[in-house]
């Protein structure tokens, strides 16, 4: 057992002078001289002080390396994302004014389907009112035709009793010359002709007026028809068109989480007088219940209301961006990690990043309600909105509002900048409905298919 520790001992001892050995070879012993004004010294580097301080080094040396690239990795790959959203930004802002130019095409072809629509509805008017006078001009020569045959039916009978009348006159003559009877014979029969005559030409005048009427009724019945043809086709031009208008703005206000009947009615509201924007249509019908073609223009004017009061709101809602020009999104809405602490905090706006100075714009129509420093905030701009709403812009290096102000939706603001607690230049932008925060990109994701 003794024998076999000092064998172990032994190859130890061997392996640890092959090892110094080694060390000696590749870190030889050196000495390092330190010489003063009195005094000379040395300090003694050993072989293995070497290697841990060689191991030491090229340790630093690595990690220096591998945060050196990472670093121009992390340089390079943020490079590429601002240009990736450059891009999208310019992309983003050329769908923008397609979308713009598409809406106000749409519009100019609803505008000019309405000017189409009064006019054929001026011409039915004057169809209708020109056909209602044919009619009573037929109806009274249809009366005249009846009271110039009861005249002829008269006269017919007194013609009858003249004849019978002569016929006893000539049976009672006994005496008298032929003269005689011939006088007193022609001068009724000459009298009964000449009435006869002008009742028959009086006759004939009445049914050429009564046909010319009833070809005039049926010319004016085709001309009727094909007007209706003709606005059957403008009503379903304007149909069309309001489906394709009116349908995206309820969508984008349902996703907004925006009560569809309370917008309309907070909009209504601010009409003056009776009746809204728009008012239906009314037209005289004798007694009688509406047309079709009145209804169906009742239900194209209420969505042309319903289409000018969603219009009015969307003005009136933050649909739009805060930042036009150029700019990236630094931070979303909701929980993260906060970059003063270090703690997990609500983040209750979103964070657009652009250069200082960059403008700022009003998301809706409103009224400025706070202009000035806000704490944390740094400087800070609060606009008042309908339906409840109010968002907040922070962080401005300069603000361009004063309180009270009314601004317009796309009306400059104020500048970006970095004030009060802050880590870089951005513009922190709230949205609060009944005072509580909500995700503004909400709003702004639900306009992307109509603005």
């Amino acid at each position: 057992m003794g024998q076999k520790i000092g064998e172990d001992r032994q190859l130890r001892s061997r392996l640890a002078i092959k090892v110094h050995g080694i060390m000696e070879h590749f870190f030889p012993e050196r000495r390092v001289f330190l010489k003063s004004d009195n005094d000379t010294r040395f300090i003694r580097l050993r072989p293995g002080t070497q290697l841990v301080a060689f191991a030491g080094s090229a340790l630093l040396v690595a990690w220096a390396i591998v945060a050196t690239a990472i670093i121009l990795m992390d340089s390079i790959g943020s490079g590429n994302f601002r240009e990736q959203a450059k891009r999208d930004q310019r992309t983003y802002q050329a769908r923008l004014n397609d979308l713009s130019a598409q809406r106000d095409t749409r519009a100019e072809e609803a505008l000019a389907a309405q000017e189409r629509f009064n006019a054929a509805l001026k011409q039915i008017s004057v169809m209708q009112s020109e056909l209602l006078q044919s009619e009573t001009r037929r109806h009274e020569l249809e009366t005249g035709i009846d009271v110039i045959q009861s005249t002829l039916r008269d006269t017919m009978k007194d013609r009858k009793a003249a004849r019978s009348q002569l016929a006893e006159l000539e049976g009672s003559l006994e005496e008298g010359t032929g003269i005689v009877r011939t006088a007193a014979a022609s001068a009724p029969v000459d009298f009964l002709a000449d009435a006869l005559a002008r009742t028959a030409a009086e006759r004939d005048q009445v049914v050429a007026d009564a046909q010319q009427a009833l070809l005039q009724a049926d010319e004016m019945a085709q001309r009727i028809e094909i007007m209706k043809d003709q606005n059957d086709a403008i009503f379903r031009q304007l149909e069309e068109a309001m489906n394709v208008s009116v349908a995206p703005l309820d969508k984008m206000f349902r996703n907004a989480g925006m009560s569809t009947q309370g917008i309309l009615k907070t909009v209504r509201r601010g009409y003056s007088g009776q009746g809204g924007p728009m008012t239906p249509l009314s037209f005289t019908t004798r007694g009688n219940e509406p047309t079709e073609d009145t209804l169906r223009a009742n239900r194209l004017l209420n969505q042309m209301d319903r289409l000018n009061l969603y219009r009015i709101a969307a003005q009136k809602a933050p649909f739009a961006t805060p930042v036009k020009n150029a700019f990236r999104f630094t931070s979303p809405f909701g929980f993260r990690r906060d970059p003063k602490t270090g703690g997990r905090r609500m983040h209750s706006g979103v964070d657009f990043a652009a250069p200082s100075g960059t403008p700022l714009y009003a998301t809706a129509d409103g009224v400025v309600t706070s202009a000035g420093w806000g704490s944390g905030y740094g400087r800070l701009v609060k606009i008042q909105h309908e339906f409840g709403i109010e968002t907040r812009y922070a962080h401005l290096s300069r603000i361009r509002v004063k309180v009270g102000q009314r601004v317009s939706r796309g009306q400059r603001i104020g500048d970006m900048g970095a004030s009060g607690r802050v880590t870089g230049v951005h513009l922190h932008y709230e949205v609060r409905v009944g005072g509580k925060a909500v995700n503004p990109m909400i709003y702004i994701k639900a306009a992307n298919d109509v603005f």
